[in-house]
């Protein structure tokens, strides 16, 4: 297949007007199959989530692979070609539950979006910020538990959340960065708390600004560590957990290159207004909005791609929101070598978008959907 008159990412160049070529499951320099001619639109690569909940009614965190394969499907449908979704703050049972369930998923699943990784947001969090996070279930950082959740997974754990200020963080850190990427999540603690984290092999901050302590001038908490460290970002981009001009400064801040937008969507993505679940908690859905009984909003019901194009409808260059939606989640999670771009070689997971960014259609290992 070749894919003609579109303007093509590139990561480095921009969008560049050249045919993308497929062949099978990969792209290649040159094919002689079917042209397709997409004059005017965006080719970008296939997008990837590595932070979110659910959606459709589905969420991760209840162990169904139903609802797991539910969760695949619609982030196929919506440019998202391969995902990580997040487990909560659960108990022990549960958490090996869904563990085992994304393995089984990976070995026997045949249709929808890539399951690349699993991302346990949880449970070793602050109380103080929990969040939506269930604080029954909050526990002290705990090495032994998580690597055997990761051998549940079949190795699919890539990513853990972590308030560096809880009892053992930074050993914890210490023990585990060489198996999974630690994100600072969650948490209470200060600058110093914080850089000592990174410090120590913290390489990622869960949901900048949510659900930790502000950046001010005095005090600059963990978004100032983050920034004086060499970590990645992850930012949620609905409009709604933060405002366009911080989205803005963030991009100036970290730069396009540390920055993931994530969708931290919940099992009411999808789904009309209405009273739904996160965790073993009620939470309560109307227009963009999602929070529990007592207000605190309880995550996102935007995709991944609707994040995106509203970080551009927010000011952020387009390359700049594909390199965040795509690149650099590919790269946290060690799969650019397949994924994330449109490099000769890798996988042929390919998203075409309009001129107005309206998802127009996907190709998934070579095949149009």
């Amino acid at each position: 297949m070749r894919l003609t008159g579109g303007r093509v990412f590139d990561p480095q160049k921009g969008f560049v007007l050249r045919d993308l070529c497929l062949e099978g499951e990969t792209i290649v320099s040159h094919s002689g199959g079917e042209t397709v001619d997409l004059s005017g639109c965006y080719i970008i690569p296939g997008l990837t989530d590595l932070h979110f909940h659910g959606c459709m009614g589905a969420d991760f965190s209840d162990g169904d692979p139903a609802g797991l394969q539910t969760m695949a499907d619609y982030e196929l449908s919506r440019g998202v070609t391969q995902f990580c979704p997040a487990g909560m703050t659960l108990d022990v049972p549960q958490l090996e539950k869904i563990c085992r369930t994304a393995a089984d998923h990976k070995k026997n699943s045949t249709s929808g979006s890539d399951l690349v990784g699993v991302n346990l947001e949880g449970p070793f969090l602050s109380q103080a910020k929990k969040g939506a996070q269930n604080g029954a279930w909050i526990r002290d950082p705990d090495p032994e538990l998580l690597l055997r959740l990761k051998e549940l997974s079949g190795g699919l754990v890539k990513l853990v959340s972590l308030a560096p200020e809880a009892p053992g963080a930074i050993d914890f850190i210490r023990k585990v960065k060489g198996e999974v990427t630690v994100s600072v999540a969650h948490t209470a603690c200060n600058y110093d708390q914080a850089l000592a984290a990174f410090s120590a092999g913290a390489r990622q901050a869960t949901h900048l600004f949510n659900a930790m302590n502000p950046f001010a001038h005095r005090e600059p908490g963990p978004v100032g560590a983050a920034a004086d460290s060499d970590c990645r970002v992850e930012l949620i981009c609905d409009g709604i957990h933060i405002h366009p001009a911080v989205i803005r400064a963030v991009f100036k801040l970290f730069g396009p290159d540390r920055v993931i937008i994530i969708s931290d969507s919940l099992r009411a993505c999808g789904m009309p207004d209405g009273q739904y679940e996160l965790g073993g908690q009620d939470i309560f859905v109307k227009g963009p909005l999602a929070t529990l009984a007592d207000g605190t909003i309880a995550g996102s019901i935007t995709d991944l791609m609707g994040g995106m194009v509203r970080a551009v409808g927010f000011g952020i260059d387009l390359h700049k929101a594909v390199t965040a939606a795509a690149v650099n989640p590919a790269k946290a999670l060690g799969i650019y070598d397949r994924y994330g771009s449109l490099d000769v070689g890798k996988i042929a997971n390919v998203v075409v978008l309009d001129p107005d960014l309206s998802l127009r259609s996907v190709i998934f290992h070579g095949k149009a959907l």
